[in-house]
């Protein structure tokens, strides 16, 4: 009787044990397992790479038809916004929104949310440049994982779709722009949309995606990437109709070899070419191995970012910025 005592005892103390939390998969497979990336507060937080149990069941219980937020700023409302919700047509009514503007989409990237830094820079650059609608996709409730993304992005179209029915607003006049693993929501939004997009901007997209939802030129009728991490956070091929390598694409002037600011320097350059233009100086490259080394000779040159889209416009080009605002080189 003592020994069953025992015996028991033992798979008691063994069901009690918590349970493992397996790996999954890992999103770098030949790398670190804990790597830095960009927080809310614009400091670097220690991530981990691997993906467990729990992570699928946090996900399995996001629901971005619910949690995504949609927060519209104008010229009439510049500081404060006026929020929107799917099938609320008496909300829309009392906004600001007109549909005879230009709208302009922001999507943040990894865990930030509607006050990141990228908005904060985009908001009030693109107003002071253009009266347009600016609406913030806020979509922390799942950006503490990048693969959230995708579904958050489908949500937002659905969003959008039912705002451009529900004002007569058309997809010919968006413009929407998403930093790191918001530049590829960026495409996948477009993709769902009902219409054809004007017009894209992919800041220094995220490099580790989903591979059939990488941001592509195939997404609007105009696609611009600015790599700015092509060599750690971002993506380095060229994904875009026209894709800019400023400085090589890499190491940024005046970061001192941190890669978040380089990651940064994206959304830096796309506010300061809202505002006031500049970044005349881009040359085309033949291929990314010579924007990357900044050896590039060709006769075309372009403008990097700004507000129209440069439809029908292709290829690679490098130049070079200063290390501080304004960065453009006259």
């Amino acid at each position: 009787m003592a020994r069953f005592l025992v015996f028991f005892c033992a798979i008691a103390a063994a069901l009690a044990l918590p349970t493992p939390d397996q790996v999954i998969t890992k999103l770098v497979p030949d790398g670190l397992r804990y790597m830095y990336a960009e927080g809310e507060d614009g400091q670097a937080q220690l991530v981990d790479s691997w993906v467990k149990v729990s992570d699928y069941s946090r996900m399995a219980r996001f629901n971005p038809d619910q949690s995504n937020e949609y927060h519209l700023f104008t010229r009439e409302n510049p500081s404060n916004s006026q929020p929107l919700v799917i099938g609320n047509t008496q909300l829309l009514q009392k906004s600001n929104f007109n549909a005879q503007r230009r709208t302009v989409i922001l999507i943040h990237g990894f865990l930030g949310s509607a006050t990141a830094g990228s908005n904060r820079a985009l908001v009030p650059a693109y107003l002071s440049g253009e009266d347009v609608n600016v609406i913030v996709l806020d979509w922390s409730a799942g950006s503490h994982w990048g693969p959230n993304g995708g579904a958050a992005a489908r949500a937002a179209a659905k969003f959008f779709n039912w705002l451009n029915s529900a004002s007569g607003a058309d997809a010919s006049q968006y413009h929407i722009i998403g930093f790191s693993v918001g530049g590829h929501m960026a495409g996948v939004i477009a993709r769902h949309m009902e219409g054809d997009v004007a017009y894209i901007s992919a800041l220094d997209p995220a490099s580790r995606w989903e591979a059939s939802e990488v941001v592509s030129y195939r997404d609007s009728l105009y696609t611009e990437v600015i790599h700015t991490s092509a060599i750690a956070t971002g993506w380095g091929d060229p994904l875009g109709h026209v894709d800019f390598y400023p400085n090589g694409g890499s190491t940024m002037p005046g970061c001192f070899l941190s890669i978040i600011c380089d990651h940064n320097r994206s959304y830096q350059y796309m506010a300061e070419s809202l505002a006031t233009g500049g970044f005349n100086n881009a040359v085309e490259c033949r291929n990314r191995a010579e924007a990357s080394i900044g050896q590039c000779t060709l006769s075309r040159r372009l403008h990097m970012g700004g507000r129209t889209p440069k439809t029908g416009m292709t290829g690679i080009y490098f130049l070079r910025t200063n290390r501080a605002p304004p960065f453009s080189i006259a």
